[in-house]
């Protein structure tokens, strides 16, 4: 069995490329279905956000499986391969396994060390596990993919550092204030930097906003999503006097706050320290404002060093994720050997099991007189003596599996021990248990699609229990 990655993300599609790729959440479980049933799928795991769209599959071949998928891509969005040659990638074997969790922890994201898509790929993965599209292979991984994540987040500090400009404003603010507790907002221009660095501030517990604009209506229409009030232009000069954090980004070619300005409004605010904040490109406040006592002025040259260090120190943390990844890796290989290894020992304990019985029926033939009481110890210990006989060559297999040539000595232990009549029995009837619960689950497509809406909210509180208690 081998495991493919396929998709496109930001950094390989457009957005109106990715947007035709998007997976309608109510979709998924029928086109779960679909894909679980492209021939040489045997496990599947779709994952589709805004910056992603991608495929996960255990498949029985790499030959053409990258084919099949594309199918099921072109078959789903009715995209003709030729258009979506040029933005796909897929990655094989070590590679996936590798890309899961790179992006599982936010190591591929567009902002580096972000949470969001832990959750995101979490979601992906009970989605799958609930319309039983999932098996073995990806119940250890994805759930070894979140346990990782979490830890990495928790165990390095990838995310203490902004690296957005509203948000290096925000930590710069708490430099000055501590907090932004009972603190006043004054907004100059009501564009969209503007309002973002607005909602970091009110996160951080800035309770009063003003929105001071040209065109009033646009001040009011901002203020209204953040619960703010809106002020003319004329009411800039009195609104400054009272501000404690000052945000400017409008699109004037002077500035809109001078030196003058701003050092009448300080006058009266008895040595009150004024945060400003100058997102707009040209800039909108003089820079002479910086010299004023008790004014702090950045602008967006100051921010973006901001963010641009943090980043840096993101990619510090980055590389120590990345050594949890390899280790990870590592423990995945050794589990997904000794996967191999399992119905050998297995197959080895159901043929000792068989002798015992039946050397425990001839001898009862044979010894009619032995009571209850003997019967039952030489039971007890014959087992014990076969158990003790198995105990070193199964230890043994284990740490061979794990070795270089781990499949060549599963073969000859397999040959040595004669196990191929007992793993092929126990191989046909998990075929057969396989017949009988997908003759139980199938249904018509479109009424799988409307059975899982129904029931998706009690299925995935269900799924998403059982993923917590086992991460």
């Amino acid at each position: 069995m081998h495991i493919i990655a396929v998709g496109l993300n930001y950094r390989t599609a457009p957005v109106e490329i990715r947007e035709q790729f998007a997976f309608d959440e109510r979709s998924i479980p029928l086109a779960l279905q679909q894909l679980k049933d492209t021939k040489s799928i045997l496990e599947c795991v779709i994952v589709s956000t805004c910056n992603r769209t991608e495929i996960y599959a255990v498949v029985d071949r790499l030959y053409m499986c990258g084919h099949y998928v594309r199918s099921f891509l072109e078959s789903w969005f009715g995209i003709p391969r030729e258009r979506m040659k040029d933005y796909l990638y897929i990655h094989e074997d070590q590679r996936a396994i590798e890309h899961l969790l790179r992006v599982t922890c936010g190591l591929d994201s567009m902002v580096i060390g972000e949470t969001q898509i832990l959750g995101q790929i979490r979601d992906a993965f009970l989605n799958a596990q609930q319309q039983k599209a999932t098996g073995t292979l990806f119940n250890m991984l994805f759930k070894q993919a979140v346990t990782l994540a979490k830890r990495a987040h928790s165990e390095t500090s990838i995310g203490e550092n902004p690296v957005s400009v509203s948000y290096a404003a925000v930590e710069l603010g708490k430099r000055i204030f501590g907090n932004f507790g009972g603190k006043t907002v004054l907004i100059v221009g009501a564009g969209k930097m503007s309002e973002l660095t607005l909602r970091h501030l009110k996160g951080g517990g800035a309770d009063k906003v003003v929105v001071v604009n040209r065109t009033y209506e646009k001040a009011a229409e901002l203020a209204e999503k953040v619960g703010g009030i809106a002020r003319r232009i004329e009411q800039l000069g009195d609104e400054l006097a009272c501000a404690d954090i000052v945000i400017s980004s409008t699109g004037a070619p002077g500035y809109v706050l001078t030196r003058e300005a701003v050092a009448g409004a300080m006058r009266g605010r008895r040595s009150r320290p004024l945060f400003m904040i100058d997102i707009a490109v040209p800039r909108d406040m003089d820079p002479g404002i910086a010299h004023l006592s008790n004014v702090y002025l950045y602008d967006i040259d100051d921010l973006e060093l901001i963010v641009e260090t943090n980043l840096n120190e993101r990619r510090k943390e980055a590389a120590k994720i990345g050594v949890m990844i390899d280790k990870e890796i590592e423990a995945f290989n050794q589990w997904y050997k000794l996967l191999g290894v399992s119905p050998v020992i297995r197959a080895l304990q159901d043929k000792a099991s068989v002798i015992h019985e039946e050397t425990m029926a001839s001898l009862l033939n044979k010894l009619p007189e032995l009571g209850e009481r003997e019967v039952k110890l030489i039971h007890k210990l014959s087992k014990s003596m076969l158990n003790q006989m198995m105990r070193d060559p199964i230890m043994r297999i284990k740490e061979l599996a794990g070795e270089r040539k781990g499949e060549e000595a599963i073969g000859l232990f397999t040959d040595i021990f004669g196990l191929d009549s007992f793993l092929e029995e126990a191989e046909a009837s998990q075929e057969s248990n396989k017949t009988v619960a997908k003759a139980e689950v199938s249904a018509p497509k479109q009424e799988v699609f409307h059975a899982e809406e129904r029931g998706r909210k009690q299925h995935a509180a269900l799924a998403a229990g059982e993923l917590l208690a086992g991460t």
